[in-house]
This record gives structure tokens, sequence and C-alpha cells, in this order.
């Protein structure tokens, strides 16, 4: 069952009248207009709740203050300060993003949305509530609140990360926008609070919604199955061998690639495939080192989004022979 897109009036200001009286007004990285801040807390809710984002964020300022310290950084450092709040990538991006507004645009964050775009780590979305909270240009976003929100209330069937599915979703975001630039800030604002705090994935407070009376889901109890779930596919496990190399310095890691899992991390060295029993060979070739003795420790699994890796980690205790660096190395 599909209704017709309300009049935008009717919607928007249902919301903002909500938002007004209900909505989150005291988070750190609201009451700016700080291109700067407003983006470094658009890439840290990208897939983290708000509540662990505000140590993060704060943390991050007092080190970074500005783009310009950001973008002077090395990423070591800008990796650190990120430890523990996941998708790295983002910190990458953030990083890379810093030092092309420097190079680029001398210094000064872009106001256009497409410009925004542009920068590494910013999709369509992003760029256009950075654009909004910051320069108060009128533009939709369809963050995952905002899908949950529009697929419930105008009854839209179909998995939303389809790209028809989500070209229907951005027509509608678009058409559902207010006409008065000034409360476009508000507006975007107002439609995440929702999709936080009411319209939530499971248990949505429909008694308390600002626009639950014309609810498509709502009216026909499917609360529970909108927006439709993605398709389930099995999930494809990997198997990896770690070197836990001991030797008097401590512990031996090596900086990963910039792409893939864990791209640019230290972490330890991951055993070539083949034949276990070269692997003091290839030890001794590749770092330098001497096996004194091994064995197997636990094996875990680490769940990825697009799959399952089963790490072997396996204990080498190791005397230097000579230094061979093929990859960045550090012992800690």
């Amino acid at each position: 069952m599909n209704t017709p897109p309300l009049p935008a009036t009717s919607f928007s200001r249902r919301l903002l009248d909500w938002h007004a009286c209900h909505g989150r007004h005291d988070l750190p990285w609201q009451n700016t207009r700080d291109p700067y801040r407003i983006w470094l807390s658009e890439i840290m809710l990208q897939q983290t709740q708000v509540d662990t984002v505000i140590r993060y964020y704060q943390r991050f300022l007092e080190r970074f203050a500005d783009l310009p310290t950001l973008a002077a950084a090395s990423l070591d450092e800008v990796l650190g300060l990120w430890s523990g709040l996941g998708y790295y990538a983002r910190a990458r991006n953030l990083h890379r993003a810093a030092q092309t507004v420097m190079s680029e645009h001398g210094g000064v964050f872009p106001q256009g949305a497409e410009t925004i775009a542009s920068l590494p780590g910013i999709g369509r979305s992003t760029a256009a509530a950075i654009a909004a909270f910051a320069f108060g240009q009128r533009g939709a976003i369809l963050d995952g609140n905002v899908k949950r929100v529009l697929c419930r209330h105008q009854g839209i069937e179909g998995y939303p990360g389809e790209k028809v599915v989500e070209n229907r979703l951005w027509a509608l975001a678009e058409s559902l926008l207010p006409e008065d630039a000034g409360t476009i800030g508000a507006y975007i604002q107002a439609q995440m609070d929702l999709g936080a705090t009411l319209c939530t994935r499971t248990r949505p407070a429909c008694e308390r919604c600002p626009v639950g009376a014309d609810c498509v889901a709502r009216a026909t109890a499917r609360t529970d199955v909108l927006p439709t779930a993605r398709p389930r596919k099995s999930i494809p496990r990997r198997e990896a061998r770690l070197a836990v190399i001991l030797g008097e310095h401590g512990f031996l890691l090596e900086r990963r690639p910039p792409s893939g899992i864990w791209g640019g991390l230290l972490s330890l060295p991951e055993l070539p495939e083949g034949n276990p029993d070269d692997d003091a060979g290839w030890l001794a070739r590749r770092y330098g080192v001497r096996v004194l003795d091994h064995e197997a420790l636990e094996p875990l699994e680490h769940v990825f989004t697009h799959f399952r890796l089963g790490i072997q980690p396996v204990l080498f205790k190791t005397q230097a022979t000579e230094h061979v660096a093929e990859a960045p190395l550090t012992w800690v």
C-alpha cells in the first residue's frame, strides 16, 4: 500500500513543531556554524551512536582544534585518537579531506553540497547535512534514520539499499523539504531526532510521533517489517594466521596496506598461505629474526560486515639476527 506524498508544509511543519519542543538541542556539535566541527560530528556519527561519539568528539577537538591542525597532523596520531571508534576508513578519509581542503581550497571549507561531496569520505547525504547546518543551504538528506521514517510513513516497500528504492526515497525527501530555507537546519535535525528517538528500529513510539496520524506503517501494523530488511545472503568465511612475534624489544607489529581490512593500521603480521613448515624461514627472510620456539594460541573469530574471519594466532619466540624491513615495522 502506497500513499501520495503529503504537501511539504504538512509533513515538515509538524516535524519542526515537534522538534522545537522535543528535539535534541544541546549536543556538543550543535549551536555552531563552524563547518569543521559539523563535518567532524557527521563523520563520527556514521554507523556510531550519539552517546559513544560525544566523548570521542570532545577528545578529538582537544587535540585538533581546527582543520589546519588536523591536516598537519600525522595519520598515526589521527588513528590513535580514533582508536575504539571503529570503521577506521572514516579517520583516514577525514585526514585526507582536511589536507585536500588545505591544498585545493586554500584552507577554507567549501560551501556547496556538490563540492563538499567531492571530498574523501563524504557522500551526498552527509554533504547536504553539512551544507544545511553550516551554511543554511536547502537540501535533502537520506541517512538510515530518514530512510526508516520515510519508508514507514509512506509505506515504501523494498530494501532501501537497492538503487530503485533509494532513488524513490531521494525524490520523496526532496519533495518534503520546507520552503523556508531558514528552517532547513532544524528540519534536518528533526528528521534525525525522530528516527533516533521515536521511529526506532524496534518498538517505535508511534503514539508520540508527530506524523503518526497518517503513517502507513502504523495504520497497517507494519512498523516491524518496514523498512524492508536487507536480503539475507550467506556470509563467507575467510581464514588467516597471524604471527605473534616476541623478541627482546617486545612484540613486532607491521603496518597493513592502506586498503582492505584494518587498512593503514599497525597489526600482527599475517603469515602467508602455503607451507606452515616454512614459517621460520619466512620470518627470517622478512623480519631478520630466528625462531627459538613457537606454539599455536587459541583461535578466535572476528565478524566484519561482509565476512567472518577465522584467526589462528601463532606465538613465535625469536632472536634478532639482522634487520630486514620489507614493510613499516615497529616493536611494542
